[in-house]
């Protein structure tokens, strides 16, 4: 069977390079099935109070939001919206997750990793039951993860990378952030590391260009609605909601003004709990919370700077929940995992759901399980999970891989670092933040064992030695020895 494509007539060359991947196009269909059976098993989506809502409202009247949404995923709702089905939009997003796993085999293969690594590390995001449960939610997460990763794979798919890849990496960044703000610093962290690397001047002022224009333009047209240039009016809020398990206001001494912030002895058991905590001091004052958001903001910094110890200790802690083998719930009243049950889901009765479903769906409706789709996914989803101990192992692979082919792996590794400790530092840990930073973790990992390559060179097939004197055979053509110096420019490893 043909296995080298420049050996195959033209006929043959489509055959002859996908036999190399058969491995690969298994797992994918697997997954399809999965997919398949997912939406089956359950109809027509999950639906969460009240994000799942806002979302689908604000795609009936798009307006930059002043709280936690951007328009990101706003915008793939209201492209799906003539459909008036929530079903097609959770089928699109199990497409985007089919595809999230299909770029992360070709950005391995592609940097010369071998089939035994660039699939298996493809196997979370495809099997994981999680990833199935967010792509089957009205929520903006498989779109942010499609996004963040595909943004990797134009910035590493050639080993020198130029100002039009780095442009098209800029935007699908800045689509990223407009999904999700935590991609903000994210592209922040994109641009240092490649700044480190020494990529050039083009490329680095490209990306920051095509990441900075729309970021700027969602912010004017923020500015046109809330009076004020900005992505979001709630990061201040979620950064004060953080400080509140630490604050102490005898050694922050806020002035008057931000005095009104301090805790006031409302407990809640997780940091995300203070933005709803009717008795925390933010939700006291009047105007609503996120009227106080650069309030808040000025609070929070202020009790960072006080206690920076104290404010560390809390994001280790809370990021240690990711690497638990049993999940914790937190907050307590949240399920971390396992999520596929039998239960019959209803939807509360609120204003805002009778208006979605005029103008989005009329078939909306709680979540109904079907069996024995059902059935197969609540049991699946036990077997199928990530446990911490090993996102704890493949994260430390990644660290390897980083320090191995810096070149290569340290970008993937900060950004799915930054993805984990990220949405801690600024809010609170949930097991569903841990998501995005699984498949690029994963993409770290798997270079670990890559050999390490010159810029610019393309991988060295040896060839064994054969019957010709000074060469080999390769398909049955005679091989010329490597000259030492293309060995050295090649392969210097094996030099």
């Amino acid at each position: 069977m043909l296995t080298d494509t420049r050996l195959a007539s033209p006929a043959q060359r489509p055959l002859a390079a996908l036999a190399g991947h058969r491995l690969f196009a298994v797992l994918l269909l697997l997954a399809a099935a999965l997919r398949v059976v997912t939406m089956l098993g359950y109809r027509p989506a999950t639906l969460y109070w009240y994000d799942s809502f806002t979302y689908l409202d604000t795609a009936a009247h798009p307006a930059p939001s002043a709280t936690f949404h951007p328009i990101g995923y706003p915008l793939l709702l209201r492209a799906l919206m003539p459909f008036h089905s929530v079903e097609l939009v959770v089928a699109v997003q199990h497409v985007l997750g089919l595809g999230t796993g299909t770029l992360l085999y070709a950005v391995l293969r592609r940097r010369a990793a071998p089939v035994w690594a660039a699939a298996p590390a493809a196997v979370p995001p495809l099997f994981d039951a999680s990833f199935l449960r967010l792509e089957h939610a009205v929520l903006s997460d498989a779109q942010f993860i499609f996004l963040i990763v595909a943004g990797l794979a134009v910035l590493m798919w050639s080993p020198r990378l130029s100002a039009r890849a780095a442009a098209g990496a800029g935007l699908l960044f800045a689509a990223a952030a407009l999904t999700r703000t935590i991609a903000l610093p994210l592209l922040l962290l994109v641009v240092f590391v490649l700044a480190a690397r020494r990529v050039g001047r083009r490329p680095l002022a490209a990306l920051v260009l095509a990441g900075a224009l729309p970021l700027a333009g969602y912010a004017a047209w923020y500015a046109q609605h809330h009076g004020r240039f900005a992505i979001s009016g709630a990061d201040g809020v979620a950064l004060w909601a953080r400080t509140m398990t630490f604050a102490d206001c005898a050694r922050i001494q806020p002035p008057p003004g931000l005095a009104r912030l301090c805790p006031n002895g409302t407990k809640a058991d997780a940091a995300s709990e203070y933005v709803w905590a009717p008795g925390a001091s933010l939700n006291l004052l009047p105007g609503g919370r996120f009227a106080h958001n650069d309030l808040a903001r000025s609070f929070a910094v202020r009790a960072i700077l006080a206690q920076p110890l104290d404010y560390l200790g809390d994001v280790v802690r809370d990021t240690a929940i990711a690497f638990s083998w049993t999940p914790i719930p937190h907050p307590a009243r949240t399920t971390p995992a396992f999520g596929f049950s039998d239960r019959q889901g209803s939807l509360p009765d609120q204003p805002l759901i009778g208006k979605v479903k005029r103008e989005y769906d009329p078939d909306l409706r709680g979540l109904s399980p079907v069996s024995p789709y059902a059935d197969f996914l609540i049991a699946y989803q036990y077997a199928a999970y990530l446990r911490g101990p090993f996102l704890g192992l493949i994260l430390l692979l990644g660290a390897v891989a980083a320090v191995r082919r810096p070149r290569v792996a340290l970008l993937p590794w900060a950004v799915a670092t930054g993805l984990l400790v990220g949405p801690v530092a600024v809010l609170d840990f949930d097991h569903r933040y841990v998501l995005p930073a699984v498949p690029v973790a994963c993409l770290a990992a798997a270079l670990a064992g890559v050999r390490a390559l010159r810029a610019g060179a393309p991988p060295v097939h040896r060839a064994r030695p054969g019957p010709l004197t000074g060469g080999g055979v390769r398909g049955g053509a005679p091989c010329r020895p490597l000259a030492r110096r293309s060995c050295r420019a090649y392969d210097p490893a094996n030099c």
